[in-house]
């Protein structure tokens, strides 16, 4: 049997099924990570970003390099000027979380001085003058100009006020040597013998230990591997003097 219909209910019947198309809404696809989790969308991108920020700041193993000025602070102070320190470190955080992390570095840094040469020193003794020392200080009897070089073993504790700034402590200890730069002929015989007139005081040539402490600051750049900062250092060397040093380094993690 068949139906026939007006031509007027055909347009009627059209015209319903094309204005339902247009005002129905368009259908969206669902996230596969939507189908078992009730976390707003809103919240996911939130979270997501914030995770991608902190994966910016790499911890790990690293190399530093450090520059700046050091000086001392008893016997050797207005004998030896203030100079400079280079350095060079590798290390490892072993306790990374937000706020805190923990780190152990091992370093090679050399110092480079002036100092009051050895006539003066001598002179001074006898109440002469020339030196940067106070007036009456006995002088400490070293060959002048400085250079030492130190082996160093630290453990450090950083806490975070922040994401990027870090601010800890470090402590540890190794050895020094400043090495003698004259021959040593000529230095114990013209200097230590005839100039001072002393047994040889030896500091130079040999091996002193040393404890060393100090502060640290840190900042990690938008360069994710790359982190500057500042230590401050005092070291009490064994047979040889109180040092103090104020470094900026360049860190890279690996």
């Amino acid at each position: 049997m068949t139906v026939k219909t007006s031509p007027a209910f055909a347009t009627l019947l059209a015209l319903t099924i094309g204005a339902s198309t247009l005002v129905a809404p368009p259908a969206h696809a669902q996230d596969y990570d939507d189908l078992d989790s009730d976390e707003p969308k809103k919240q996911k991108k939130t979270r997501e970003r914030k995770q991608q920020e902190v994966r910016e700041i790499v911890k790990g193993f690293y190399a530093k390099s450090s520059v700046g000025g050091a000086f001392y602070l008893l016997d050797f102070a207005g004998f030896v000027y203030p100079g400079t320190a280079l350095g060079l470190a590798v290390g490892q955080d072993f306790v990374n979380q937000e706020r805190r992390s923990m780190a152990w570095e091992i370093g090679f840094s050399q110092g480079i001085h002036n100092g009051c040469h050895f006539d003066i020193q001598a002179g001074y003794a006898a109440g002469g003058d020339g030196c940067r020392a106070a007036a009456g200080t006995p002088p400490p009897y070293v060959q002048g100009d400085l250079r030492t070089y130190t082996f160093s073993a630290l453990l450090e504790a950083s806490i975070y006020p922040n994401r990027r700034f870090g601010l800890g402590l470090r402590l540890g200890g190794g050895v020094l040597t400043s090495p003698l730069l004259m021959h040593p002929d000529y230095y114990q015989e013209e200097v230590v013998q005839k100039a001072w007139g002393i047994p040889d005081p030896g500091y130079h040539g040999a091996i002193h230990p040393l404890g060393m402490g100090g502060l640290t600051f840190e900042y990690y750049t938008k360069l994710s591997h790359f982190s500057v900062g500042l230590d401050a250092d005092a070291a009490y060397v064994v047979n040889f003097d109180l040092g103090a040093s104020v470094t900026g380094n360049l860190k890279y993690t690996f």
